[in-house]
């Protein structure tokens, strides 16, 4: 079973056209899109995966471009994806692209997580219209000495139990043994 350890969205852009168009550059220049961070507490280190989910509203402006989106962890690439932005007008020109990365064992700390965008074909030109959204989902095993804390627990709970039937088995026999002793200490005292 697992558990959540962290979850951070951002939303940067709700709908198309809420932004002027930002030009996506060529490579090896990138523009930023989101950034986000997830912290993964020490009993969880390198013990755990994050998803990491990206939406962005693109449109063609010249040519047929190739957009390479990219995702870094601290600085460093995790996850690259690409995809065809055309800009004819009599077909599509914008396009919603989404995408999916699991980083898996990440250390102890709090991570900076950034999706970014490059144009990889010259002499083309897209845009980043919006939306844009960027979401990850720390998720690690229950540990085992949650499973190991909760069977002790039980353990526990049912020797508590034990003993309080003991307890009572013991006093209502003390009980019926005094009964019994000054019912027949009455009954002497009569005869």
């Amino acid at each position: 079973m697992e558990r959540i350890i962290d979850y951070q969205a951002t939303e940067p852009v709700r709908k198309v056209g809420q932004i002027r168009p930002v030009t996506i550059p060529h490579s090896p220049r990138k523009v930023v899109l989101a950034t986000i961070r997830i912290s993964i507490p020490r009993v969880n280190a390198n013990n755990n995966h994050v998803e990491l989910v990206a939406t962005v509203g693109v449109r063609g402006v010249m040519g047929t471009s190739q957009i390479l989106f990219k995702i870094f962890r601290d600085g460093k690439e995790i996850f690259r994806a690409q995809e065809g932005v055309e800009s004819d007008p009599t077909s599509e020109v914008n396009y919603i692209v989404t995408f999916q990365a699991i980083d898996t064992n990440v250390g102890e700390g709090t991570h900076t997580y950034q999706v970014t965008a490059e144009n990889i074909t010259n002499g083309t030109e897209a845009a980043v219209v919006g939306p844009i959204s960027f979401s990850g989902l720390a998720i690690a095993p229950f540990e085992k000495e949650h499973d190991s804390d909760r069977a002790m627990e039980r353990k526990t709970s049912r020797n508590r139990t034990r003993t309080m039937v003991r307890e009572t088995s013991r006093n209502r026999h003390r009980d019926m043994v005094r009964r019994t002793s000054r019912n027949m200490n009455r009954d002497r005292n009569r005869d």
